[in-house]
């Protein structure tokens, strides 16, 4: 029999992160869930048969408790999904310190934290992915309300590569995604995908990068997108 893959997702409450735990379970995957209250998992999620820690993304003890229970598991896929949209518009004069720095916290400096104490859980075969965005893109300006939300994952794309850089296994895939524009909470009712699309290709495209090694930028589908 083949030994099922494994993976590890990080904030699978809802939107996004559940979505991508609910078609890795579809698929066969043995999956460990991260919410900030394992209290209050939601019924969706315990659906799903996945197995949930406790994780606080923006507390350093919290990630180092979560080293320690994981310390003996392999995960084939670690997916960090984390995120807000932070303060909207182009007037950073009106958008006070506090929320600034909460956005790149979270956005860009959390999930680089985590990635550096659970990458040994990844093997070289696996996949680390950041859920990341298009409008982390430098080389495709274009007008956004959501300026700073813009610069933070272009923060998280920058401090990706350094990430990378420093972890000296270029036999491991690390992956920056984007997940589309998604009916979520933060994209809005507007928006041109379901989340259960967004996830499918998602996690197909995880599926089709394992073993490849080197990192990049790429969308749900597959394509890649310029830094």
């Amino acid at each position: 029999m083949t030994t099922a893959k494994t993976a590890l997702v990080i904030g699978a409450s809802r939107g996004l992160g559940l979505g991508l735990v609910e078609r890795l379970t579809e698929d066969g995957w043995e999956v460990t869930a991260t919410v900030r209250d394992p209290a209050k998992v939601p019924v969706a999620l315990k659906a799903t048969g996945a197995r949930v820690e406790a994780l606080e993304m923006t507390n350093l003890e919290s990630m180092d408790a979560l080293k320690i229970t994981l310390q003996q598991q392999t995960f084939d896929l670690l997916f960090i999904n984390a995120g807000i949209s932070g303060p909207l518009g182009y007037d950073t004069d009106g958008a006070s310190a506090a929320d600034i720095g909460e956005l790149f916290i979270v956005n860009a400096v959390a999930p680089i934290r985590l990635a550096q104490r659970l990458a040994e859980n990844v093997p070289d075969s696996g996949v680390i992915a950041f859920m990341s965005s298009v409008l982390g893109s430098v080389t495709m300006p274009e007008g956004s309300p959501m300026a700073l939300y813009k610069a933070s994952k272009a923060a998280l794309n920058s401090m990706t590569n350094t990430f990378v850089v420093e972890l000296a296994r270029p036999q491991l895939t690390v992956l920056s995604m984007h997940p589309g524009w998604v009916k979520t909470d933060m994209g809005g009712d507007g928006a041109s995908l379901d989340v259960a699309t967004s996830t499918r290709g998602m996690v197909d495209v995880v599926t089709a990068q394992l073993g490849k090694g080197g990192h990049r930028f790429l969308d749900y589908k597959g394509e890649t997108i310029s830094w």
